[in-house]
């Protein structure tokens, strides 16, 4: 069976449904920057996504091919996930999407190495004949975080975001947002396939103690 980070790493993707606190370890991710709204037909956003699956998958398919990953077992590619940031906004502004400067990541499993994710890209680029330059191997080392599942339309989340707020303020802590630390989602359920109210978000946001 192939290893699934959902699974393996419940703790960070599959969080409960009130707020809780977590130290999150460093990982390495496929990333695209860019800004706008990303409901924007064919825009950055949606172009950024095709990128980080194109790549995602060369590299989960790798083993195809004359390209040897040391250290490669097989794996369900991680759910899209995405840092997203607004200029004098802590955390995110909900009415103003095209303000938004985001980073839209897949994570990468460990073995992979940046020699190896520059191969994918070249690779996923020639194949699929698709400009994939924007890729970038990211490193992020979130720390301590608060996090909760939300459940339904991204529209509803700031009442989800208010409890976590709330228990910031319980628990003696405080939002930690910077350029480096920002509003983060994982997109757990397939909007193409899955009604908006049923959609699964994991909401995390960078904190430290008052």
């Amino acid at each position: 069976m192939a290893f699934d980070f959902r699974k393996e790493y419940k703790e960070f993707y599959l969080p409960k449904n009130r707020p809780e606190l977590v130290t999150v370890p460093r990982a390495n991710y496929i990333a695209v920057r860019g800004q706008g709204d990303p409901n924007e037909p064919d825009g950055a956003y949606q172009r950024a996504i095709g990128v980080l699956y194109a790549v995602a998958y060369t590299l989960k398919m790798s083993y195809k091919t004359d390209h040897r990953i040391e250290g490669f077992y097989d794996y369900v590619v991680p759910p899209l996930e995405g840092f997203w940031r607004q200029e004098g906004t802590d955390g995110v502004d909900y009415t103003d999407k095209s303000s938004f400067q985001w980073i839209s990541v897949i994570r990468l499993p460990d073995f992979v190495t940046k020699a190896d994710f520059d191969w994918a890209v070249e690779t996923a680029a020639k194949k699929k004949k698709l400009d994939c330059s924007p890729a970038e191997f990211l490193t992020v080392d979130e720390g301590l975080c608060v996090q909760i599942m939300h459940h339904g339309p991204f529209d509803d989340e700031p009442a989800t975001v208010a409890l976590m707020e709330e228990y910031l303020r319980q628990n003696g802590c405080v939002n930690d947002f910077s350029d480096t630390r920002q509003h983060h989602e994982i997109y757990l359920s397939d909007a193409r396939k899955v009604p908006p109210e049923k959609w699964k978000t994991v909401i995390r946001h960078p904190v430290k103690k008052a």
